[in-house]
C-alpha cells in the first residue's frame, strides 16, 4: 500500500524535524519526507495513494514499549500476543519488548521461536522477545544467552522476580558486553521488601496493608550500577519508583557510566499511594505506588535526562484476579492503551516538550535495545503513529483491546489520544 501523510506535525529528534511535513510511503518503507511552511489548504489527491490529512496533529516515530507482559505462552486467559499487540497498536506502539515471565519462562531458544512464529502470524506490531538471565527465573544458573540471542532475543531479565544473588548478575552483566544486549533489572530486596504489597509509610499502617519500603528498591538500584561499574557492563532499571532510585542513576551518569539507562512507567508519574486508599487493587504494582515527593522526583529526572525511558510495565489480569482480596490480588496494571494520554498530560503541563517525549518513548527505546526505528528518515521502516492532541479521551477498560480491565486510571479524562498507527506501511485507524 501507498500511503501519503499530509500537513502533520512531525517530531523526529533523530532528524532535526519539528514542523509541518508531507510523508510518503511506499513498500513498508518511508519513501520521502517534505517540510512545509504552512499546511496545504486543500487535500492533496495521489493516485494509487491511501491520503492521510493530518493537520492539527503529531505524526512521530512509532513508539516502542520496552516492558510489556503478553503472558503467550501459558497465561493465555489473561492476554496472548494477538490481543497484546492489537492494545499496543491502539496505544501508538509499532514495537513491544516482552518479559520472559511466560510459562514456560522464555530461558532458552524453542519459547523464543514460538513467540516469534506467533507474533509473525497473529501480531500487529513487531515483537522483540526479552530473555531471562537465569533458569526457570530462579536466580540459580544463567539461561543461554548465546542461543536466545541468535534466536532473536534482545535483551536478558527476570523481570518479576530480581536477581538476588550478586555472583551471577555480575555474570550476566560481563556476557551483556560479549553480545552487547542490555540486562534488564527488576530491583528489588526480597527480605527487605517482606512480602509487602504497597508502600511503606503512614498510609500503609492506616489500612493495615504490610508494606515496601523505598529502600527494598534503592538497594538493589546501587548494587547493580556497583556491578555495571565493575564489569563495564550494559544495565537497564526497569520501572523506577523512587526518589532515591533516580538520585542513584543520576549519580552514576554523572560518574560517567553511559551503560546505565533507566525507565519509569506512566503510574509512577501520575498517582501515588493514595490510589489504593479504599482497598482498589487496580492500583497495586510492583514496585508499588510511591509518596508524592517521589512522583516529583520521577518527573525531574525524566525532565533532566537521568530517566531514559517511559514504558508500560502492560501487566494484564483476568478479572476475577484483581477483585478478590487486597493481599492476594496481583500486581500490575494494563498499561498499553493509557500510555500516550497520561505522557502528553506532561506535555500539556509543560513538564516534558513533545521532542522529549518521542526521546523517551520512540527513540532511546529503540537505541537501548538496539532494534531499528525511532525515526522516520527515508528509507527506514514505516513505522509511525499519529496523534490527536485536540481530542480528549475518557477512559473506559470496557473498550480495551486488551484483555486486560485492570487499570486505575478508569474515568479519567486524558488530553490526546491515538488515532492512526502505522506499522511497516500497514494503517490501523480508529477515527
Amino acid at each position: 500500500m501507498k500511503v501519503f501523510i499530509q500537513n502533520g506535525h512531525l517530531v523526529d529528534p533523530r532528524q532535526g524535524i519539528d514542523g509541518i511535513c508531507d510523508i510518503y510511503i511506499e513498500g513498508g518503507r518511508i519513501q520521502k519526507v517534505r517540510k512545509k511552511k504552512n499546511p496545504a489548504v486543500r487535500s492533496a489527491r495521489l493516485p494509487g495513494y491511501r491520503v492521510i490529512d493530518a493537520a492539527g496533529m503529531y505524526v512521530l516515530p512509532g513508539l516502542i514499549d520496552l516492558h510489556v507482559h503478553l503472558r503467550e505462552p501459558g497465561y493465555e486467559y489473561k492476554e496472548t500476543i494477538r490481543t497484546g499487540t492489537e492494545a499496543a497498536a491502539r496505544g501508538g506502539f509499532t514495537a513491544v519488548c516482552c518479559m520472559p515471565n511466560t510459562r514456560p519462562v522464555n530461558d532458552n531458544a524453542s519459547v523464543t521461536e514460538f513467540i516469534l512464529s506467533r507474533a509473525r502470524n497473529e501480531g500487529t506490531c513487531t515483537v522483540l522477545p526479552i530473555g531471562a538471565i537465569s533458569k526457570g527465573q530462579k536466580g540459580e544458573e544463567l539461561a543461554e544467552f548465546t542461543l536466545m540471542h541468535e534466536a532473536g532475543c534482545v535483551a536478558f531479565s527476570d523481570d518479576g522476580r530480581p536477581v538476588m544473588d550478586s555472583l551471577l548478575m555480575r555474570r550476566a552483566l560481563e556476557y551483556s558486553r560479549v553480545h552487547d544486549l542490555p540486562i534488564i533489572s527488576h530491583c528489588e530486596d526480597l527480605a527487605l521488601a517482606g512480602g509487602g504489597v504497597m508502600n511503606e509509610g503512614l498510609l500503609s499502617v492506616t489500612l493495615g496493608l504490610r508494606g515496601i519500603p523505598a529502600q527494598a528498591e534503592e538497594i538493589m538500584v546501587s548494587r547493580d550500577i556497583s556491578l555495571a561499574e565493575l564489569t563495564g557492563g550494559r544495565l537497564h532499571i526497569a520501572h523506577v519508583s523512587t526518589a532515591g532510585s533516580v538520585a542513584a542513576v543520576r549519580a552514576a551518569k554523572k560518574r560517567g557510566l553511559a551503560a546505565v539507562t533507566a525507565e519509569t512507567c506512566p503510574h509512577y508519574f501520575s498517582i501515588t499511594e493514595e490510589a489504593v486508599r479504599e482497598y482498589d487493587a487496580n492500583a497495586k504494582v510492583n514496585p508499588p505506588l510511591r509518596r508524592k515527593t517521589d512522583v516529583e522526583a520521577i518527573r525531574e529526572g525524566l525532565l533532566d535526562g537521568t530517566i531514559d525511558v517511559i514504558a508500560t510495565d502492560h501487566a494484564p489480569h483476568h478479572r476475577d484476579e484483581k477483585e478478590g482480596e487486597f493481599d492476594l490480588a496481583p500486581s500490575g496494571i494494563s498499561g498499553l492503551e493509557t500510555a500516550v494520554g497520561l505522557a502528553m498530560k506532561l506535555v500539556a503541563n509543560g513538564m516534558l516538550s513533545m521532542t522529549t517525549l518521542v526521546e523517551k518513548m520512540a527513540v532511546n527505546p529503540a537505541r537501548i535495545v538496539g532494534s531499528g526505528g525511532g525515526t522516520v528518515a527515508p528509507g527506514t521502516d514505516a513505522d509511525l503513529v499519529i496523534i490527536d492532541p485536540r481530542r480528549e479521551y475518557r477512559v473506559d477498560a470496557e473498550k480495551f483491546a486488551s484483555k486486560g480491565r485492570n487499570t486505575p486510571f478508569g474515568g479519567w479524562v486524558l488530553p490526546a489520544v491515538p488515532v492512526a498507527t502505522i506499522w511497516k506501511g500497514k494503517v490501523y485507524s480508529w477515527e
